[in-house]
């Protein structure tokens, strides 16, 4: 009777479930919607390489670089909802593109989400020549010359450029955007004086910092960064300001929640790891490693955060 039961039991349970108890049980693809080579490409190599090496099965980058990382995010959300396709990618095509593009070929809302790997603080640098050299100095220059202070950025709508939207509406200031095509060019033409200032993140600000070709003005994490501990919080001054640089996993639109569930625990092992660790400390980076519903409470958070600076400044594509 025992075995009669257990063969019936066996005949009731879904392809589905017994695919998730084995999960993986073959290679997993993680498109990055970037190039090889920053941060964004990296933090997924180091994961996918413990994963593989937990799970005994292949975890394979795949580099889809492509109209302001949407491109990436639109093959991982056709992607069968099964696990074995991901997507790894910074905050746009999560929280910003469904406010910024009129019309995307992917909903941002039906990916699943994993976990944040990881989280990078945005720094407020000026070049030295700047008649300022804190936030509260900029703000009264800013006051007094409308629209003269310039900050660069890699392109209208990205993270940077909103963080700078955002600064202008707390602090009640008019400055002048410039937008460039990519963060190398935009901190280029910073460093020569061509622009005043500039939004990035620490691991790209800080060698400029310390060699005094920058001046940090504040920083837009929540609380200050060890590495500049003189440098306040734009939260001190203006409360609930938050703007920070982060990385996160999704999976397709229906992916089962057990498979989310074991794919950002086993994430949140990897981020724990010393040698990982180590290596986001190169980069100025946090790992958080957060289960698939505290993503999502974050997920929603930031969009309506992005969503509200896109629309009270009427930003539009370009």
């Amino acid at each position: 009777m025992r075995l009669l039961l257990a063969a019936v039991a066996l005949t009731l349970t879904s392809p589905a479930v017994i695919g998730q108890e084995s999960y993986p049980n073959r290679p997993i693809r993680v498109v990055v919607p970037l190039p090889p080579g920053p941060i964004a490409d990296t933090l997924p190599r180091l994961v996918a390489d413990k994963l593989a090496a937990r799970w005994g099965q292949p975890v394979i980058i795949e580099n889809r670089p492509g109209a302001a990382q949407n491109l990436g995010a639109e093959v991982v959300a056709r992607a069968a909802p099964d696990g074995y396709t991901l997507l790894a990618t910074p905050q746009g095509p999560l929280v910003i593109s469904q406010h910024f593009y009129p019309a995307l070929g992917f909903d941002p809302t039906a990916f699943v989400p994993v976990t944040v790997m990881a989280t990078l603080p945005y720094t407020l640098v000026a070049h030295p020549a700047l008649r300022a050299s804190t936030l509260q100095e900029l703000v009264a220059l800013a006051k007094a010359e409308p629209d003269k202070i310039t900050y660069a950025s890699p392109g209208t709508g990205s993270p940077t450029h909103l963080a700078g939207e955002l600064l202008a509406s707390v602090a009640g200031i008019r400055m002048t955007h410039v937008p460039y095509k990519g963060a190398a060019p935009a901190a280029i033409d910073l460093l020569a004086g061509r622009v005043n200032l500039m939004f990035d993140n620490l691991a790209n600000t800080m060698p400029h910092i310390k060699s005094g070709k920058l001046k940090v003005l504040a920083v837009g994490s929540e609380a200050r960064i060890p590495e500049l501990s003189e440098a306040p919080t734009i939260a001190e001054k203006y409360p609930g300001f938050y703007a920070a640089g982060w990385y996160a996993i999704v999976a397709p639109p229906k992916t089962p929640a057990e498979i989310a569930a074991k794919l950002s625990a086993a994430i949140a092992e990897a981020l724990k790891l010393p040698d990982v660790a180590s290596r986001l400390r190169e980069h100025a980076a946090t790992p958080v490693g957060g289960s698939p519903a505290e993503t999502a409470a974050f997920f929603r958070q930031e969009s309506e955060r992005w969503r509200q600076v896109i629309l009270a400044n009427g930003l539009k594509p370009e």
